[in-house]
């Protein structure tokens, strides 16, 4: 599944591709924005009395340059929606204060317990790295617990739009949040849904808090006609189609391994994925 064919009817860009950050309208009053770093998307959606910003970049300097770049759109209050915990999507919100910060309950709890550890975790990986400036940004940054909890579901009135946030079950992380908008036909996934180039998975789709079980179920409950990955462009349902596919094969590989059925070079030889990826979902929860 090559990572640019599998949705090619978007609009065009607000800015250029050698911008930090450039904007895709989705429809009306929706869009993504795509960074280079880490192929990350984020997204924002404008009703007529406020907005909602989805995810908030790695960091307080990225999250405040988001920021910015949402105030070129529109001078709206606005609300944020964390789709997960993790530091790339989660950690840039301190910029939008004031607000509503909404997140699924085990996101919450996250964050608030073990937000500190993970992002000094983050600050020794990108010193070891030799990126000492992203390092030194990460550890200026304060963590921020959502203040608004999402269980099951929550509905937000932007003023003539409404837009869902559910929990599709731990697939991911514990935390997954959607963020749907149903009259733009737009869902904006987060880490649900991944379009990495030369394929939908890496090796870190799959991390400690990943329940691969349930993920494929989770992925039934993307159901509109663009789909906002975490990370890569909007892609269409016949991505997240074969994206599940490849996690019902990886759960089938898996439970034939522990069940002795087939040896782990069986298990790479018939995997569709990466030798490094297919390692990686077989070690998740």
């Amino acid at each position: 599944m090559a990572a640019r064919d599998a949705f090619s009817s978007l609009p065009g860009d607000h800015m250029t591709e050698d911008a930090d950050g450039r904007w895709i309208p989705l429809g009306e009053g929706v869009f993504a924005r795509r960074y280079r770093e880490l192929d990350l998307t984020v997204g924002l959606v404008t009703g007529s009395d406020s907005c909602l910003v989805v995810d908030t970049r790695g960091d307080a300097a990225q999250g405040g340059e988001l920021a910015a770049a949402v105030r070129e759109l529109t001078p709206l209050p606005w609300a944020v929606a964390i789709t997960h915990a993790h530091f790339d999507h989660a950690f840039g919100t301190e910029a939008f204060l004031p607000c509503d910060v909404w997140a699924h309950e085990h996101c919450a709890t996250e964050l608030a317990a073990g937000g500190t550890a993970a992002r000094d975790a983050w600050v020794l990986r990108y010193r070891q790295r030799g990126e000492p400036e992203t390092a030194n940004r990460i550890a200026a940054t304060t963590i921020v617990p959502p203040s608004r909890i999402v269980r099951d579901e929550a509905v937000l009135d932007l003023g003539g739009r409404t837009v869902r946030l559910f929990h599709p079950g731990p697939a991911h992380s514990r935390g997954d949040l959607v963020v749907e908008v149903p009259d733009a036909g737009v869902v904006f996934a987060g880490d649900l849904v991944e379009h990495a180039p030369g394929g939908s998975f890496t090796a870190e789709s799959f991390g400690s808090d990943t329940t691969l079980d349930n993920w494929p179920h989770a992925l039934t409950a993307v159901g509109e006609r663009i789909v906002v990955p975490g990370h890569g462009e909007p892609v269409g349902q016949p991505f997240v189609a074969t994206q599940r596919r490849l996690l019902d094969e990886l759960v089938t590989l898996r439970n034939a391994l522990r069940s002795g059925e087939l040896s782990s070079d069986e298990v790479l030889a018939r995997s569709l994925l990466p030798a490094d990826v297919t390692l990686a979902a077989l070690r998740s929860g």
